[in-house]
């Protein structure tokens, strides 16, 4: 049978390894996978399209999924997903002592189009009451400067965003140049126990608990993004594709719970997923548009508010036709 030849580009992610590794095969494909570094990857695709399937960002995602002659789509396939508030930062001189104080502070993020400050702004405006206009943006790159927008953004009426180009949040959390930040990754800083930076919440494990269970949202971070041309002869190749991604997905599921045998060199990892699996309701990590229609609205909805979406769009409008999950394999 003949086989058409993609190119799948993504970090290193056990529940695609079995896809990545050929143990489980995308009907009608012959994918070649290259495994790089997140942001290399986004870029690389974001700024010239140099492979067919993609890890992308979601907020960078969305942002060019939105735009009027978008060229590329979605799988409702997810590489990263995680809470975040584990990322607010701030120094304890600036008079912050909880989210209630980031009005009129001066706050940074590494960018705007960040999917981790998505949701940490979303959060701050529907959930803590915050104007996000009443807080003084800024934009730098977490350790080192001159980091920049990869995607075009809309910004919201009388909202300030300063781009710093010379410095890093690392190093303006740490002098007092600046009173916050909300980044993915833990700044040096913090790390090497700095005794001016904090974080806003250390209980955050408890605050994301709680969280999940008064909204339903678990945060996505990161999405499998398709070019469209690669589907104007062929559309079926998004189902299939879906359907190896959730193969490979199960697999890796079945590896974390076996009881028999530990595959993971970490304690108790078996009696941590099966605690996972009725957190969750039976998958700790959903794919398909209905499990995570809770997650997708809020997303929507906050990504249009935040000036990053073009438009305020349905989950569905986001993702290939026939790659909804309500047909089981």
């Amino acid at each position: 049978m003949k086989t058409i030849p993609l190119t799948i580009a993504t970090s290193d992610y056990d529940h695609m390894r079995d896809f990545r590794d050929g143990f489980v095969r995308a009907e009608g494909l012959d994918p070649t996978w290259l495994t790089m570094e997140i942001h290399e990857i986004f870029t690389r695709f974001t700024f010239n399209r140099e492979w067919e399937v993609s890890e992308l960002s979601f907020a960078k995602y969305i942002a060019q999924a939105t735009r009027e002659e978008s060229d590329i789509t979605a799988i409702p396939v997810w590489t990263s997903r995680q809470f975040r508030f584990s990322s607010f930062y701030y120094n304890v001189n600036s008079g912050i002592r909880g989210p209630e104080d980031f009005a009129g502070k001066r706050i940074a993020v590494p960018e705007w189009a960040q999917t981790a400050a998505v949701y940490t702004r979303g959060w701050l405006q529907h959930h803590a009451g915050i104007d996000l206009t009443s807080i003084h943006w800024v934009q730098a790159g977490t350790e080192q400067p001159g980091r920049g927008e990869k995607v075009e953004l809309s910004l919201p009426e009388g909202l300030e965003l300063e781009r710093i180009n010379d410095k890093s949040i690392s190093e303006m959390l740490a002098s007092g140049e600046i009173d916050g930040a909300l980044v993915a990754r833990a700044p040096k800083v913090f790390e090497s126990g700095h005794p001016d930076v904090k974080r806003v919440f250390p209980n955050y494990r408890e605050m994301e608990e709680r969280y999940y269970d008064g909204t339903g949202i678990f945060p996505i971070m990161h999405v499998i993004a398709l070019r469209k041309d690669m589907l104007e002869d062929n559309p079926w190749i998004a189902r299939n594709l879906y359907n190896a991604f959730l193969e490979a997905k199960q697999r890796a599921i079945g590896r974390f719970t076996e009881i028999s045998v530990s595959r993971y060199c970490l304690p108790w990892a078996v009696d941590h997923a099966e605690q996972m699996m009725k957190k969750f309701s039976g998958d700790f990590f959903p794919y398909g548009i209905e499990a995570n229609r809770k997650t997708l609205e809020a997303f929507c909805r906050y990504t249009f508010e935040q000036g990053i979406a073009h438009r305020h769009v349905a989950p569905e409008a986001l993702f290939a036709e026939g790659a909804d999950v309500d047909v089981q394999i």
